[in-house]
């Protein structure tokens, strides 16, 4: 028998699927919305469903945006013969917040991994290369996270790219091994970025 109505265990089942949300998180957040305003609760599932029904990844960098270039491919301003390689759209956000770097991003859509079939062919590396040699591109940062499946990635795109008239640079000293760039603080992630190095 469930401890709850079902439509709270449903709430608090979906929250639980949510990354880094367990099972007590979950039921905190479930009580703490129903507690809540009606109009808090409404305001929450109409931005869910905007956001699912609105966006979708930039034609150029595969970055999130309501248009089909985000506001970062067509800001004038950017130097786009610099492209920075990160994993995931949310990784753009802590680099942005440094001030130091002002190029252009290619979003590959996760890490080489394997062992959890992740392969090159899945994530958007082809259309990198591509794009190094079609818009001019004289440097490609690779940012993906200092882990093991990062490094990996950064090789393996490193390699694909030795015969191209690119520079080739990572991150510099001051990201923890092991963490993620989403936690990384604006002056670690700043000090990384003016320190980069060959690889």
């Amino acid at each position: 028998m469930a401890t709850y109505a079902r439509p709270v265990e449903r709430l608090i089942t979906e929250l639980s699927k949510l990354p880094t949300i367990g099972p007590k998180s979950a039921q905190r957040i479930a009580f703490h919305i129903i507690r809540g305003r009606p109009d808090d609760a409404r305001a929450l599932a109409d931005a869910l469903r905007e956001v699912k029904e609105r966006i979708g990844p930039c034609r150029r960098c595969f970055n999130l945006t309501e248009a089909e270039e985000c506001g970062i491919c067509t800001d004038v301003r950017r130097d786009s013969s610099v492209l920075c390689v990160v994993e995931d759209p949310y990784d753009i956000g802590p680099i942005e917040r440094t001030g130091e770097y002002r190029g252009l991003y290619h979003v590959l859509g996760g890490a080489l991994s394997p062992l959890d079939g992740i392969e090159p062919e899945d994530l958007r590396i082809a259309e990198l290369v591509e794009r190094v040699g079609r818009e001019g591109v004289k440097e490609v940062v690779i940012a993906t996270n200092p882990n093991t499946t990062g490094e990996a990635t950064a090789l393996f795109i490193a390699h694909e790219l030795k015969d191209m008239p690119v520079r080739v640079t990572a991150l510099a000293s001051g990201l923890p091994v092991g963490g993620d760039l989403e936690y990384a603080d604006e002056v670690t992630l700043g000090r990384a970025f003016a320190g980069r190095r060959e690889i």
